[in-house]
């Protein structure tokens, strides 16, 4: 091939001087995510078409062109695989960006091999997407531009000259011999050689040295038609004496090489001579790059850079492995900071993260080379010890990481003071399953801190039992609310002056379908620590609503109802919101709804909880002071929250006979009635109680003396029996 220069060719612009609204089809199976990624695409003026799944998706591209399609891959009467497809057979030109939940490095390779033009995983940055959305339009437009011009270039040698010298590709030729007799200018924007570089070189040149081997059975390619070489992947060199920018490595590129044998065409179809190779060698570097960073996310924790949990199993599989042949135990470890929580709750998330880098920088001081350390997720890490000698290598360990996490890490002007928790267990001796040395670790290290935290708990069997059941309980409790197996109990809150009912206090029980009815004690503490006791206390509001709704209607005289809030209830920003809503639906009387918080609970983020509880008081609901005595019982708060009702914590009322609980309880009710609050004391248990209490002007009480929890039934016909004695009361006084 001739390398005399190239006439200028005129090429006319087919581009319109007025510009046309890109159409883009978005499909999702989701009508949620279809709403805000056409919202989303509004903001670019792109006319968008949506479908509800593949099916609806193969109809859109049989009936118009798009110039991009959005699509998700897990959708359940067509996925995104065979849309892939279906777009490769009959719109070869139209790109496909994934946008998918599918987080799995095979699902993403799998559809950039399919003919995505990129893959971007949910939930995604908006700006992101829609820079992605650019290129890919971009990128489309240049290229139709450039198969129109490749189509008029098509007429004459000279054009073929320029089309190959215009090719994104990389295109040469080899004699006999491996040395090149031709390179399209590609070269040198790829590579960084200049044509004259490799004129005559030998194309071991520019192969990188862990692909010699495989290149000299393609560069070398003798074969042609069918059966000659066909996209093999293969690294080349870039010039060592150019800087390259955004090289995958600095020094090479990846390059998908189809290459075909070049015969003398005069001869005779048996006397045929080789003369060498022709080659197209197509840039796949940013594939290669993308597919390493979908692997490194599946396996990295992005935050710390350590191995997350997947790649920490796998680690562990291989040591198990060898830990068997070498006749070595090794250890798993779990760690988890103490109070964690508190420290992103009042000082933010962004400070948390910081902490989280500088805990992952000192546990990597710990450890000696060939252990693994990962983090597993929120502030919990494990660690992986292979080849120990004995348990003594682990204490010695655990005791060195307790020290040094146990020093001040300074943070953005903030001096913060952590421990951690470590759990062990020791394999084979405990066990040689991935998963189970794992969550004995786990167990291990709950147990460490049940047992006063910053230490170090070896596994042990007895361990097992109570994590199980806490397992199950939280297993049981996310289906307790879709199998209606909760209720309200309701204990009265009687007048000491009248003996009338005033209010009942609304206390939940769950009848459990293998262990029966279970009181609050049992599974409230795992509700809130697996974060289910929000909608199980949205529920309790909703039925006490419906109660108060149901008495109303049947004429019975108002009551009060008192409902516990917890501190995951009380925490969510959708917490206001939630109680209106109930007292909307139900058309209650705010000054009927009574809320019961403790102390502490009012305490843990003040300011913010001030600004709640005013709104809710503004609306007409009481708040409740529940264990009042057993926190802070400030003035302070006090003075700064709405409150209607103090709760003399049962603690106090059952040892009344002695002096100095009598004059505490006394004081209370002292400052409860001057500050014109209602005083409720709770656990009544005696008339000896009642009677004191009574002397003590203490408004109202609550406990069994008077009345256990009772059910809905229970507590209506108790209302009914006070509305008959009032009645007969007011007959005896009109005669």
């Amino acid at each position: 091939m001739s390398n005399e220069p190239i006439e200028p060719v005129e090429l006319h612009s087919t581009v319109s001087s007025f510009p046309v609204r890109s159409r883009l089809l978005v499909v999702d199976d989701e009508p949620l995510i279809l709403e805000g990624l056409t919202r989303l695409l509004a903001t670019r003026e792109y006319e968008v078409v949506t479908a509800n799944g593949g099916c609806e998706a193969l109809i859109a591209i049989g009936k118009q062109q798009f110039d991009a399609i959005l699509l998700d891959l897990g959708m359940p009467d067509l996925n995104g695989n065979e849309v892939l497809r279906f777009v490769a057979d009959r719109s070869a030109d139209t790109p496909v960006i994934v946008v998918s939940g599918d987080s799995t490095i095979d699902a993403a390779i799998r559809a950039l091999r399919g003919g995505a033009a990129d893959f971007v995983r949910k939930p995604y940055e908006p700006e992101e997407l829609l820079r992605r959305i650019d290129n890919t339009l971009t990128r489309r437009r240049l290229e139709k531009e450039n198969n129109h011009i490749l189509q008029r270039l098509q007429q004459s040698e000279k054009w073929h000259r320029f089309l190959v010298n215009s090719s994104p590709d990389f295109i040469y030729t080899l004699d006999c011999e491996g040395r090149f007799t031709f390179v399209n200018d590609r070269v040198e924007s790829l590579l960084g050689y200049r044509r004259e570089d490799l004129l005559g070189q030998h194309y071991s040149l520019v192969i990188h040295e862990d692909d010699i081997a495989r290149a000299e059975h393609v560069f070398n390619e003798r074969r042609a038609g069918d059966r000659s070489a066909r996209n093999i992947e293969i690294n080349l060199k870039c010039n060592p004496g150019v800087r390259r920018p955004r090289l995958m490595n600095g020094r090479c590129k990846s390059v998908e090489l189809t290459a075909t044998g070049m015969y003398d065409e005069e001869a005779s179809q048996f006397d045929r001579r080789f003369i060498g190779s022709y080659g197209v060698a197509k840039d796949v570097t940013e594939r290669k790059q993308a597919e390493e960073t979908v692997h490194y996310q599946a396996y990295h924790d992005l935050l710390t850079g350590l191995p997350n949990r997947a790649l920490f199993r796998d680690h562990l599989g291989l040591m198990l492995a060898q830990a068997k042949r070498n006749q070595k135990p090794l250890a798993v470890l779990s760690l988890d900071l103490d109070h964690f929580k508190v420290i992103n709750d009042s000082l933010g998330h962004a400070i948390g993260d910081e902490l989280l880098l500088a805990v992952g920088a000192r546990l990597r001081q710990c450890l000696r080379e060939g252990d693994t350390l990962a983090r597993l997720g929120g502030d919990e890490f494990a660690v992986l010890l292979p080849t120990l000698v004995s348990r003594s290598d682990v204490e010695h360990i655990g005791r060195k990481i307790i020290q040094v996490l146990s020093k001040p890490v300074y943070v953005k002007s903030h001096e913060i003071y952590i421990s951690v928790s470590i759990g062990a267990c020791v394999a084979p001796e405990d066990g040689d399953l991935i998963d189970s040395l794992i969550r004995q670790a786990e167990i291990a290290m709950y147990q460490a801190k049940s047992q006063g935290r910053s230490r170090l708990q070896f596994w042990e069997a007895g361990m097992q039992a109570p994590y199980s059941e806490r397992m199950q309980i939280e297993a049981d409790l996310r289906r307790a609310l879709a199998r209606n197996e909760f209720v309200l109990f309701y204990q009265p809150q009687v007048d000491t002056a009248t003996g009338e009912v005033r209010g009942f206090e609304a206390l939940l029980r769950w009848w459990h379908p293998q262990r029966g009815m279970l009181a609050p004690a049992d599974f409230i503490p795992v509700a809130e620590e697996a974060g289910v006791i929000v909608p199980i206390g949205d529920w309790v509001m909703r039925q006490a609503g419906a109660q108060m709704a149901e008495w109303r209607k049947d004429g019975l005289p108002p009551v009060r109802i008192s409902v516990n809030i917890s501190a995951r209830q009380l925490e969510s920003p959708d917490f206001v919101d939630s109680i209106m809503r109930a007292v909307q639906v139900y058309s209650l009387d705010g000054n009927l709804l009574e809320l019961e918080i403790t102390e502490s609970l009012l305490m843990r983020d003040f300011e913010a909880n001030a600004i709640k509880l005013g709104r809710l008081s503004a609306s007409g609901i009481r708040l409740a002071i529940d264990d009042f005595g057993t926190g802070y019982s400030s003035f302070k708060y006090l003075s700064r929250f709405p409150i209607h009702t103090l709760k003399i914590d049962q603690s106090f009322v059952q040892e009344l006979d002695r002096e100095e609980n009598m004059s505490i309880v006394n004081a209370m009710i002292a400052m409860g009635r001057g500050m014109n609050l209602n005083v409720v004391a709770e656990g009544v248990e005696t008339e000896a109680q009642r009677v004191r209490l009574q002397q003590m002007q203490c408004h109202e009480v609550q406990g069994y003396f008077y009345s256990p929890p009772v059910s809905s039934h229970e507590a209506t016909a108790m209302l009914r029996q006070h509305v008959r004695g009032f009645d007969r009361a007011k007959q005896l006084a009109a005669s």
